[in-house]
């Protein structure tokens, strides 16, 4: 190896090693705030990634930023699961599979999203919900285009029912019977055969 090549293997090594630590940071604390709340203290999500509290810090400044990095990972699936939904044969199938792991997103994250201080929030929240807005405009219209649910409904109504949903407590097989009762309510009269 010319010595001009080492800098820069050297430099991307590290980026591998620092996107490797991010990525076993964000998974610890995900597990563990999922397990046992966001009060998790952080030398244990660090011990839990298998790495240095110095590093934890390095990559999270503050409890918010960690939390703030969590959250928007989960918001991030959210959105590529709806593209990933796109292809599904069936689009109205495709809008209730999206609906489904929207509901369970808002009854499992909400304390996570509510645990991330105000002035960490900033224009985030809007950004968030837009982007999730956005993922299920994109599955109802073409869920819609093809006659699976009903054209007058909004998208607005149908994730206000299904944040209703969310928000009731029962637990993950309640939270989908729920969900399959409304089903019957917004699937376009065509589409109940």
């Amino acid at each position: 190896m010319s010595p001009e090549s080492q800098p820069v293997s050297r430099t991307r090594s590290r980026r591998v090693d620092a996107e490797r630590n991010r990525g076993a940071i964000l998974g610890a604390a995900r597990r563990l705030f999922d397990e046992r709340g966001t009060d998790v203290p952080l030398d244990e999500v660090a011990k839990t990634a298998e790495i240095a509290n110095a590093t934890l810090y390095r990559h999270f400044a503050t409890r918010a930023d960690l939390l703030v990095a969590v959250y928007a990972e989960e918001v991030v699936e959210l959105d590529e699961l709806s593209r990933r939904l796109m292809d599904h044969t069936e689009p109205g199938q495709a809008f209730t599979d999206w609906l489904r792991a929207f509901v369970h997103h808002v009854a499992t994250k909400t304390d996570l999203a509510l645990a991330i201080p105000d002035e960490a929030r900033g224009s985030r929240f809007d950004e968030w919900h837009s982007t999730m807005r956005t993922a299920a405009e994109r599955l109802l219209d073409r869920a819609q285009e093809a006659g699976a649910v009903r054209p007058e409904l909004t998208v607005t109504e149908l994730l206000a029912l299904a944040n209703g949903i969310a928000l009731t407590g029962r637990t993950p097989a309640g939270l989908d019977a729920m969900l399959d009762l409304i089903r019957d309510g917004y699937r376009s009269r065509q589409s109940k055969r």
